[in-house]
């Protein structure tokens, strides 16, 4: 078995209101139980707007910190899925499970041995 990235990539903007989040939620959900009965579902989480990030780099020996995302873009990562399935053929039929459920790209990546 391997390990599997799927990450949820959300276009930058306000959230949507509950009445269009909340039918994407359910079908997320229907998802992620569809993974826990297969066995296959490991981890899974949503974050916050790249706005409340902190990144640290490391220049000559201190750590330095800037306020909000690594990279600016019109799209960011929401959240993942980490699975562990047989091959990429699974990850993808999963990560394309997801797509359909949050209408939005889904990358799937696995993990370094």
């Amino acid at each position: 078995m391997s390990h599997y990235l799927l990450s949820v990539i959300e276009p930058d903007g306000p959230m949507p209101g509950p009445e269009f989040l909340d039918p994407i939620m359910r079908a997320v959900g229907v998802v992620d139980q569809d993974m826990r009965d297969a066995g296959v579902w490991v981890f899974a989480g949503g974050l916050h707007n790249p706005s409340t990030a902190t990144v640290l780099r490391s220049k000559d020996g201190e750590v330095l910190t800037t306020d909000g995302p690594y990279v600016e873009g019109k799209e960011h990562l929401g959240g993942f899925t980490i699975v562990d399935v047989d091959d990429l053929d699974e990850a993808m039929s999963w990560g394309g499970k997801l797509a359909v459920a949050t209408t939005l790209p889904i990358e799937v990546r696995p993990f370094r041995e």
